[in-house]
Parts: C-alpha cells; sequence; structure tokens
C-alpha cells in the first residue's frame, strides 16, 4: 500500500508483526523485558523464509559466540571482584577473539550480532548477578528468530512484492558493485604508480 512516498509493504507488517509476538511471548511466560528478543526478529526478518532462515541461523550462531564470550567476561570478573583492569584488558581482547572466531568459521554475517551480544551483557548485566542473566539474554535472542522464522513461514508475500523486493536487492547489489569495481580500479592505478 502507497501513500505518495511511503510505503507500507509485507515486510513491515510482518516486522511489526514480529514485536507484537515478542512483546506477547513475554508477557505471557513473565520473561521481562522483551527487547532483545524484538530487536531479534527484527534483524532476522528479511523478504522470504530462506533468506530469514538463512540469516536467522547465522544470527543465532553470532549469539552463541558473543554469548559465550560475554559469560566468559563475566566470570572473570567475578574472578577479580569486578576489576576495571580486566573491563580494560579482558573486555577488547575478547571482542577481537570473537570477530577472529567468527571470521574463521566463515560466519562475516553473524558477526555484528556476536559484537552485539557481548557487549550487551558485558555492558549491562552486573557483574555480581549470576551467568544465568547472561543466558537468558542468548536465550532471547533465540526466541526473537524463532519468531522472525515462524512469520516468514506464515506469511509468504505476494508475487508482485517478492519481484518489487527482488528489484530493490538487485539496485543495492548493483552499487555495491560499482564501489567494488571504482575500489578496484584505485588499488591498480597505485600499484602501478608504486611499480614505476
Amino acid at each position: 500500500m502507497h501513500i505518495g512516498r511511503f510505503r507500507l509493504g509485507m515486510r513491515t507488517f510482518k516486522s511489526a508483526l514480529s514485536v507484537l509476538i515478542c512483546i506477547l511471548i513475554f508477557e505471557f511466560f513473565n520473561r521481562g523485558e522483551p527487547w532483545i528478543a524484538a530487536l531479534a526478529a527484527v534483524f532476522s526478518l528479511r523478504q522470504d523464509l530462506t533468506t530469514t532462515f538463512s540469516f536467522g541461523k547465522s544470527r543465532i550462531l553470532g549469539n552463541t559466540i558473543g554469548g559465550i564470550g560475554g559469560i566468559l567476561y563475566l566470570l572473570l570478573q567475578q574472578r577479580f571482584h569486578e576489576s576495571f583492569l580486566v573491563e580494560i584488558i579482558a573486555l577488547p581482547a575478547l571482542v577481537a577473539l570473537v570477530i577472529i572466531l567468527s571470521d574463521g568459521i566463515n560466519n562475516n554475517a553473524g558477526i555484528i550480532s556476536a559484537i552485539a551480544t557481548i557487549l550487551l551483557i558485558t555492558l549491562s548485566v552486573d557483574p555480581g548477578d549470576s551467568v544465568g542473566v547472561a543466558v537468558d539474554r542468548i536465550f532471547d535472542t533465540f526466541i526473537g528468530t524463532a519468531v522472525a522464522i515462524g512469520i516468514n513461514f506464515i506469511l509468504r508475500p505476494p508475487e508482485p512484492e517478492v519481484e518489487e523486493e527482488l528489484k530493490e536487492d538487485l539496485a543495492v547489489l548493483k552499487t555495491k558493485e560499482a564501489e567494488l569495481q571504482q575500489q578496484l580500479q584505485e588499488i591498480q592505478t597505485k600499484i602501478k604508480n608504486h611499480e614505476k
């Protein structure tokens, strides 16, 4: 549906519905605030089930890696009595380790979610809290991702909207391709200039 330049598409509707479902799940099960699950649902939701599943899988893997890093950090903080030195040494080291591990297992699509998870856990969970709080945060992301996959399984977009979204994706890819070609030419020019 279009209103001037503004469009309410199926993906927008599904994103809003995902947030609603996360809120209802958390209220029904008395899990506290649903914001992590709602963010996970919106970030995981893509134009179709296949893409959502693929992105959701990367997000879950990234969140698990980041969550393990966050738990290690909390254990270190408990061991060293919430030392500021642990924060300034261990946290950057764990962030680097999470990126290296994610890249090493070819989960580059999940790096941002892994970093977001480790930072969320390390900077929002009181070190005195149990590791169970960190595990709950990881589980919340699983809930949100499952909601996104479920929504895309049940609500499949009409064919014209799929075509429109694919055209939008192709336009973005063409722009990225042009940027890469320009960077390649710049690199080749630098190499030629360096050889002279």
